[in-house]
């Protein structure tokens, strides 16, 4: 029997990997359930397991960063983004992808919109401040509207591309069935596109909940304090009190990893799909 070869660069390299994610996670965790008597200046001392496991830090960090209300407003801004950029983004990136070749105004428009990719958001931050108070939007609805805008670009792409592996001889059939194209898309399109959805609501998701700069600057000043926003103040206050803060940082982290494993497994199951197909 031939003995199996290792590819020892790559196996170094995901060892590499796995200890650059793994050894923050535990890093978190590990002072998460510590107390503050218990943190030192020395390596050992912040490495080392707690003395006891407790969740007081829990609990003072939910009352003082409103856990609940600001677990509220992150899910509705992400759970609206993400409504919102299935529904536009995939009917813009269907359109363009289904008439660039035909008619270059449509080329041109999807290179305008991947375009805004490369814009910074520092340059936009106080046009967007001013415009969205003029307009009276700057609120958790404003904060929506500016999220689908700035994903726009990258979604479309992905949906564009996508939609290349799409054959246009199921447009052709309904087509000729007597469906419009409207409800070619709907009944066809749509569902076929159900990969590409998983990975544009991580990636819209993942971005949107872990968001600091857009809520800080649309609703600063106001009740709608998101999670990451809540965090930012509550270190403020707090300053060098890394236990109640790696807490606070437990608690927002647990949705968005069940979210992601959940569209993991369908992003899985539907290229298993598509290959047994």
């Amino acid at each position: 029997m031939k003995k199996e070869k290792y590819n020892w660069p790559v196996t170094i390299l995901l060892i590499l990997g796995l200890i650059t994610v793994a050894f923050p996670l535990y890093l978190t965790v590990v002072i998460a359930f510590k107390q503050s008597s218990e943190m030192t200046n020395d390596l050992v001392g912040i490495l080392s397991l707690p003395k006891r496991w407790s969740l007081e830090n829990f609990k003072e960090a939910m009352e003082v960063t409103d856990f609940w209300n600001s677990l509220k407003n992150s899910l509705v801004i992400t759970i609206a983004t993400l409504v919102g950029s299935i529904f536009i983004h995939s009917i813009l990136g269907y359109i363009l992808a289904r008439n660039m070749k035909q008619h270059k105004i449509y080329k041109g428009i999807y290179y305008y919109i991947v375009s805004g990719m490369f814009v910074p958001f520092a340059i936009l931050m106080m046009p967007l401040v001013k415009e969205t108070a003029n307009l009276h939007i700057a609120n958790i609805f404003g904060v929506i509207i500016l999220y689908i805008v700035f994903y726009m670009p990258m979604n479309t792409l992905l949906y564009a591309g996508y939609m290349k592996n799409i054959p246009t001889a199921l447009e052709e059939a309904a087509e000729i069935d007597g469906a419009s194209t409207w409800k070619t898309f709907w009944k066809i399109i749509f569902p076929i596109m159900g990969p590409m959805h998983a990975t544009v609501a991580v990636l819209t998701a993942l971005s949107t909940w872990n968001d600091v700069m857009t809520p800080l600057v649309i609703t600063s000043g106001t009740q709608f304090n998101t999670l990451p926003l809540a965090q930012l103040t509550f270190q403020t206050q707090f300053g060098t009190n890394y236990n109640l803060a790696f807490a606070s940082y437990l608690l927002a982290l647990i949705p968005i990893i069940i979210f992601y494993i959940l569209c993991q497994k369908k992003i899985i199951n539907g290229v298993a799909n598509g290959a047994v197909k």
